[in-house]
């Protein structure tokens, strides 16, 4: 079969063939241990972080029957989604963007429970704004003359393209979304079966690769493809697939929770409680204990014990295996494979609120993109060299527009971010150094969106690569965990099962599906698929048959 799929579709064999050399042993036979040790009538199950990942797993585990224990290093769930609150603003810390409600309301489902009566989620219109520096602008919306109207404002002469390109993101979404993302990826034979529509599909392409093959203007290439930027990867090498993003937009289109992603949070811990699970913050894990093969424990930094026969890691895949499993033999995800990986940039962001400014700078919406000079050149600084760049392209999202309960009266709240080098490279960004300086060419370039913004701050707050390190535990401060290029997806990606020992799973970003919300949240329904029912509710459930 390998053969005939070198032969037949020459372009994935860069990618079947470390497949076939490096694992060979697993196509013979895979023996993961994917079941907790039910042997007895131990239901409990611990979750290590409380992102959105580990309390989908939760919620998932709750459902099951499971009676959860959740630890989180933080004093607000929400890992990456949650916020802080400073002089009367709440600034959201990480995702802004709801993209897939249904992956949310799946969940809820599973619990019993109805998402929107938990959330207040609002369409965006238009999603968002990109602007380039020579005054041009695209509008991205779900109405299709909209966007027809923005390509031929730009090059009237790429809008057959731009079609065709629709086109692609609408079969790459259906074979890379609706038939993997949910689904479980720790088998071989699950990856090796989709690589021949993968090679239809030129999925060794990169995303702007695709992009340029279909519009000359280079403004609308760069539109097509920076999608993959919001989960951690350089468009000039992640793969074609995710043009998916662009019929998923269109189709579901981009939306704003009340209250933030925090809320969603918010939400999903009331489930877990409700279902009662308990949830621990300021409670940092130190160790997974593993003995005869199962994992047993969770080990604090305090000294704090938790046992159970099922452990779900929403940590970051890098730090659960480098840190957490440290006193542990590995055998796949050693250190030395970690190191190898290529991992996601990382994030220069500044909060910031202004007194007095709502209804200023009425150009600038809820969510805009402000590109600097170059955009390839940019990429090749911070993905592959490793350097800050003195010119960025920028992120600002300013939720007040919508939410006027980020802000006091009359005030605005907003976050610019910019991607940056993560600290992997031998000569990473000292950034305690260079903060104060980089902050400077960030508000020259916010200037020129919002003449006078600077003067109006009365709140601010910065995070840096180093600030995820210790924040987040974040290997290499890096913002999306491993980077989500084409051997580093699906099976090349940590799995959710673990291959270290029985009852260990894994869930969030550096697993797979992998970064976005939509790809956390499907992490833990992949989770329940692996997990059987807890063993009171199995013998619940032989109880009531007999």
């Amino acid at each position: 079969m390998c053969q005939n799929m070198l032969t037949h579709y020459p372009c994935i064999g860069k990618l079947i063939r470390p497949m076939v050399v490096n694992n060979s042993r697993q196509m013979a036979g895979e023996k993961f241990m994917t079941n907790p040790d039910q042997s007895t009538q131990d239901n409990r199950a611990v979750v290590i972080g409380a992102g959105l990942g580990g309390l989908a797993a939760a919620m998932r585990l709750g459902a099951k029957g499971y009676a959860v224990t959740v630890l989180d290093k933080l004093d607000r769930v929400g890992g990456r989604g949650s916020s802080v609150t400073q002089d009367g603003h709440r600034f959201d810390l990480g995702p802004t963007i709801v993209t897939m409600p249904k992956v949310f309301e799946s969940l809820w489902a599973a619990c019993g429970r109805d998402f929107h009566a938990d959330v207040d989620l609002r369409p965006l219109e238009p999603f968002y704004e990109i602007r380039w520096p020579d005054g041009s602008y695209f509008r991205a919306s779900g109405d299709d003359e909209k966007m027809q109207s923005e390509v031929q404002r730009l090059n009237p002469a790429d809008l057959p393209g731009y079609k065709r390109f629709l086109k692609d993101s609408q079969k790459r979404y259906i074979i890379g979304y609706e038939g993997m993302v949910a689904e479980p990826m720790h088998r071989l034979w699950e990856t090796l079966k989709v690589l021949p529509t993968f090679a239809m599909l030129r999925a060794d392409r990169s995303i702007y690769g695709l992009a340029a093959r279909r519009v000359q203007d280079e403004r609308l290439r760069m539109a097509l493809s920076f999608h993959p930027l919001f989960i951690g990867g350089d468009p000039m090498h992640v793969t074609s697939i995710y043009a998916l993003v662009a019929h998923l937009e269109k189709t579901y289109g981009v939306h704003y929770a009340m209250g933030g992603v925090q809320q969603i949070a918010d939400a999903m811990a009331a489930v877990v409680r409700a279902q009662g699970g308990q949830i621990h913050q300021n409670a940092v894990a130190d160790e997974i204990l593993i003995k005869n093969g199962a994992a047993q424990a969770v080990v604090l930094t305090d000294g704090q014990r938790f046992d159970a026969p099922l452990i779900v890691s929403n940590a970051d895949a890098g730090h659960t295996y480098d840190h957490l499993l440290r006193n542990h033999s590995r055998r796949r995800w050693t250190t030395g494979k970690l190191a190898r990986k290529r991992w996601s940039m990382g994030l220069f962001v500044w909060y910031f609120g202004t007194r007095g400014t709502a209804g200023r700078w009425a150009d600038v919406g809820h969510h805009t993109i402000a590109n600097g000079p170059r955009y390839k050149g940019l990429l090749r600084d911070i993905f592959l060299k490793g350097r800050l760049s003195d010119d960025m392209s920028l992120y600002i999202h300013r939720p007040s527009v919508t939410d006027p309960s980020v802000a006091p009266a009359g005030d605005d709240t907003f976050y610019v971010l910019s991607p940056v080098p993560h600290l992997g490279w031998k000569n990473k960004v000292d950034w305690q150094k260079e903060m104060p300086i980089y902050r400077a060419k960030v508000a020259a370039e916010v200037e020129k969106l919002m003449p006078g913004f600077e003067a109006c701050i009365s709140t601010e707050t910065i995070f840096t690569p180093e600030t995820f390190e210790d924040r987040y535990l974040s290997p290499h401060g890096a913002g999306f965990s491993i980077e989500p290029r084409i051997l580093q997806s699906a099976w090349f990606r940590p799995h959710n099962v673990s291959e270290e020992a029985r009852g260990l799973y894994l869930v969030g970003a550096g697993t797979h599906p992998g970064a976005g919300l939509p790809g956390v949240i499907s992490s833990a329904e992949v989770l329940s698929k692996l997990v059987p029912d807890a063993p009171v509710a199995q013998s619940k459930t032989r109880m009531a048959a007999e």
